[in-house]
């Protein structure tokens, strides 16, 4: 092959690569969801709280009125998520870019460490899950982000916890309190455990509502799962390893069940007065333009890519008759 031919064939990868093989799209995705809380008690209000990743808060609304997991509310609210390459989504490693692969996190020990969505992150720097019924306190959860059910009416939360303890997590710093219902009863919400430790295993049945307490309250919280990032085992403990407490994957490694850990200190009566400063991600940009800003692609990238191919044939078939007319003399 020639050296223009080479060359031609470089272009057309190249183009074809920016064309149909863009980087992940990280932003809202204003296709879906609504920005702000949910009006009724219908579907789940979302809140990501960047924390010390820096950013604006955002919530927004999964209006569904089915059941689903927090992983459908994350998703479903216009969040753009990505988990970790070892266990998919059951983990969630960023959300909306954050931690970007790029950024250095401060964690102690570890000055730049860099979040590369491989394996769990580490447990001083990761996004801690969090879920609340209107008027209810925020509760940590203790199962993973596909192994329970979002709450009609309530609150999931995502809060990045940097260099944090299991009791000072921070809390997503928006009270679970729908516009219009603050002083309205918490309901707290029974939840059924996953059939397995399995990340992937969900509640059998549906949250059964608890009967309303007047003080705001609530009934007892049900424990409910382990951050969507991985919660890792404090040092010097272990996690279980009974063969019913395990999950491994096809390639054989094992996976320990979620780690129960406290969230921080004692629930607190939700105050939307002490809220921050939050949108609905309407200014952040839509997805299809990030996929092309990140990828370098532009609306003639498909057309370049197509005359790019025609130009490589054309050289090949160019060569080709070179040689026989070489050989024939």
């Amino acid at each position: 092959m020639t050296r223009f031919a080479k060359l031609l064939v470089l272009t057309a990868v190249t183009a074809a690569v920016a064309a149909v093989s863009p980087w992940p799209a990280l932003a809202v995705d204003h296709t879906k969801g609504q920005p702000g809380f949910c009006a009724t008690g219908t579907g789940v209000t979302v809140v990501v709280d960047f924390q010390q990743l820096g950013g604006t808060t955002i919530v927004r609304c999964f209006p569904q009125g089915t059941r689903g997991t927090g992983l459908d509310a994350l998703k479903g609210a216009g969040f753009q998520v990505a988990g970790v390459a070892r266990w998919g989504e059951s983990f969630i490693c960023r959300v909306e870019n954050r931690p970007s692969a790029v950024e250095e996190l401060p964690i102690k020990g570890r000055e730049h460490y860099r979040e590369s969505c491989v394996d769990t992150p580490p447990g001083a720097g990761y996004w801690s899950y969090w879920h609340a019924g209107n008027n209810c306190p925020w509760t940590y959860s203790q199962w993973g982000v596909k192994n329970r059910d979002f709450t009609q009416g309530g609150f999931e939360g995502w809060s990045f916890s940097l260099n944090a303890t299991a009791d000072s997590n921070p809390v997503p710093r928006i009270a679970p309190v729908r516009p219009g219902t603050s002083g309205q009863p918490c309901v707290a919400v029974v939840e059924p455990p996953p059939d397995s430790d399995d990340p992937n295993a969900k509640q059998p049945s549906p949250p059964v509502p608890a009967a309303p307490v007047p003080d705001g309250r609530g009934a007892a919280p049900v424990p409910t799962s382990t951050a969507g990032a991985p919660v890792p085992v404090p040092t010097g403990a272990s996690a279980p390893t009974s063969a019913a407490a395990l999950t491994s994957d096809p390639a054989g490694r094992v996976l320990p069940p979620p780690v129960p850990r406290s969230g921080s200190a004692a629930p607190q009566t939700a105050d939307p007065a002490q809220n921050v400063a939050y949108t609905g991600g309407e200014n952040a940009a839509d997805v299809n333009q990030v996929v092309k800003e990140q990828s370098g692609a532009s609306d003639y990238a498909p057309w370049v890519a197509g005359a790019a191919v025609v130009l490589l044939a054309a050289a090949t078939w160019l060569t080709a008759r070179r040689r026989r007319r070489a050989r024939d003399a």
